[in-house]
């Protein structure tokens, strides 16, 4: 038995609660609102995101931080990105960098100065001992133990594969890599091109439509990421082209839910509002288009979607400037 600290109980958090707990380890829940952590204990289901799933004995829930990780050998952060920098900062205080392995399993870049997540973690906690989950997994499938498989990424190949050994199991599959950027920057991105596609299908314009914006979109999250520094082929594996798929098609997926939305006429706000979840490819467009732009990387797909949450771009405007784009070979700035 391995006693585990996750850090956010939303969706994603309680899923992995749950999928750590299955396996027989002692989880330790941690919500920043107190009142939250009552309604856990109470009730013992998380009633807003993972509906009629009872949560097990051995999951225990807190909103004291510093009793959250005491005495437990694996943290999980799964909270929102927007909430990395605030969390890791905190969490600085009390995590023991020579004992304890953080494992970040959340989505995005930072708002702020578009650096990977885990770099702003890094810079929080000197010395941290760190892993990055990812891949293609919705929280509701892996809550109710569905086959899944992710990819865990870390400096440390030691590390990498403590947290596949944790992790695990009979409906739980875990590869490794050591391509943190590759496997954050798929992780992040992808969100963008789910956000495009469901405006697609907002707008009616059919599979084939959907088909292209998954297949270049991938293309330009591949060029960003190279140039930052990743490797080609983690954006052709689970955390790139696997969690696009996935994202792209679901209605799981909160990101083609606002995009769908928006694509019906509604503004970016209402979307966010009616999704009543944490749209992280909002964000992650306005990263992407200022990271693209920095890094003099072309991303059509990435920009079109930023103008539209950031500018009023409308929606068939912004599809009519990538169909009428310059004439190219397809293989064009090849990655590899």
């Amino acid at each position: 038995m391995t006693k585990v600290t996750v850090l956010g109980s939303g969706g994603w958090g309680t899923a992995i609660a749950l999928l750590l707990a299955s396996k027989g380890n002692y989880v330790k829940l941690w919500s920043f609102l107190e009142e939250e952590t009552k309604e856990l204990i109470a009730c013992r289901e998380n009633k807003r995101y993972l509906p009629g799933i009872k949560i097990p004995e051995n999951v225990e829930f807190l909103s004291n931080m510093e009793k959250a990780v005491k005495d437990t050998e694996i943290i999980v952060s799964a909270v929102p990105s927007k909430g990395v920098s605030s969390t890791s900062a905190a969490l600085a205080k009390h995590i023991n960098v020579k004992k304890q392995i953080l494992v970040s399993v959340s989505k995005g870049l930072d708002a702020d100065t578009h650096k990977r997540l885990s770099e702003i973690i890094k810079e929080n906690i000197p010395g941290v001992r760190l892993a990055i989950l990812s891949g293609p997994s919705h929280a509701e499938e892996v809550a109710r133990k569905m086959a899944t498989t992710n990819v865990v990424a870390a400096d440390e190949k030691k590390v990498a594969e403590k947290i596949q050994d944790l992790f695990m199991c009979d409906f739980f599959r875990v590869y490794i890599s050591d391509d943190m950027a590759g496997v954050e920057y798929g992780g992040a991105l992808k969100n963008v091109i789910a956000l495009s596609a469901g405006i697609a299908d907002g707008l009616g314009l059919g599979d084939n439509a959907k088909a292209a914006l998954m297949t270049r979109g991938m293309t330009e999250i591949a060029r960003l990421g190279v140039k930052m520094g990743a490797k080609t082929e983690t954006f052709f594996g689970l955390s790139g082209m696997g969690d696009l798929i996935v994202t792209c098609t679901s209605m799981h997926s909160r990101n083609r839910r606002a995009g769908v939305l928006i694509g019906q006429g509604k503004t970016t706000d209402e979307a966010i509002k009616e999704v009543k979840m944490v749209v992280e490819g909002v964000p992650a467009a306005l990263a992407g288009y200022k990271l693209a732009k920095k890094a003099k990387v072309d991303m059509p797909i990435t920009t079109e979607v930023y103008k539209i949450l950031f500018e009023n771009k409308p929606v068939k405007d912004a599809v009519r400037r990538l169909m009428t784009r310059q004439k190219k070979h397809e293989t064009e700035d090849t990655l590899i």
